[in-house]
């Protein structure tokens, strides 16, 4: 399988993305503390049937990194310009983990009938259902919100940061090895790289006012939505959390919960989290 990796231009970042394969287009949006590369081993298991993109969301990975536009619906608007503008797609199947699920939320709220499917990972939609910060037991929400501080105290010390979070969150702990790790720090290390990925968390109180307001004016998701978490709540994984946020704003949800699993479900279980979205995909086009 070759991915190739490109950039675009848009109106207000240059966002890197990499893509794979042919067919009806499936988009794959990462988190933090990862860039796309949290996706290397689930694009080869879909890219024999799909069209793989998965782009770094702006400010993260090799994208640009604009000081302001962090906010789930200025990410998702710069996502609407590549998918929709840049690359000319029509409707795509859509998948967010982490961060990059209120993103997604985000985008298909905004575009219900370019989104196929919606598919949801180990994160829940803020101010809608469960607490995205679990009541301060995800302890790095405010400590990533305070202004500056977090750039001071970590700048330089990326490696020892970034690794206990990817082993903390991951009940395998052998999912992602010493090179995954070099990747990932390779790509927050670079200038202004820590000021925006803490900046998605600093706009958490905008994201709740956003969707509170949309779940306020009966919006709801028409498009089939799958929801799923980590089982092993133990190393962060969400369980049926994400299932009973999207319950609130979405007419068709599947729930789940992904075995043998914490936080990083696309790097602990890709092919069971393979098996899982093919089997979605099918179920929704029939």
């Amino acid at each position: 399988m070759e991915i190739q990796r490109q950039f675009a231009r848009l109106s207000s970042a240059i966002i890197h993305y990499a893509t794979a394969g042919e067919g009806t287009p499936v988009v794959l949006l990462h988190g933090w503390p990862q860039t796309h590369h949290a996706w290397r081993h689930v694009m080869p298991l879909l890219a024999n049937d799909y069209r793989v993109i998965a782009p770094d969301l702006r400010g993260l990975g090799d994208s640009s990194r604009p000081l302001e536009g962090y906010d789930a619906a200025s990410v998702a608007a710069d996502l609407w310009e590549l998918l929709h503008e840049h690359l000319g797609l029509a409707e795509w199947h859509l998948v967010g983990h982490d961060w990059g699920g209120p993103v997604a939320f985000a985008l298909a709220a905004a575009h219900q009938p370019a989104i196929k499917t919606l598919t949801i990972l180990d994160v829940t939609l803020p101010g809608i259902g469960p607490d995205i910060s679990q009541g301060g037991k995800r302890w790095h929400h405010a400590f990533h919100m305070t202004p500056d501080l977090p750039e001071a105290l970590i700048q330089g010390r990326e490696r020892v940061y970034l690794s206990w979070f990817l082993r903390a969150f991951s009940f395998r702990q052998d999912a992602i090895s010493h090179e995954d790790i070099d990747e990932y720090v390779r790509a927050y290390s670079q200038p202004g790289a820590l000021r925006a990925g803490f900046s998605y968390y600093r706009n958490i109180p905008r994201n709740v006012a956003a969707n509170k307001a949309l779940l306020d004016s009966g919006l709801r998701l028409k498009m089939p939505v799958l929801a799923l978490g980590g089982e092993k709540a133990e190393s962060h994984g969400r369980g049926g959390e994400p299932a009973e946020s999207l319950k609130l704003i979405a007419d068709d949800v599947t729930g789940g919960a992904i075995p043998d699993c914490g936080h990083c479900i696309p790097e602990e279980q890709p092919r069971e989290l393979a098996r899982r979205l093919r089997e979605f995909f099918a179920r929704s086009s029939s």
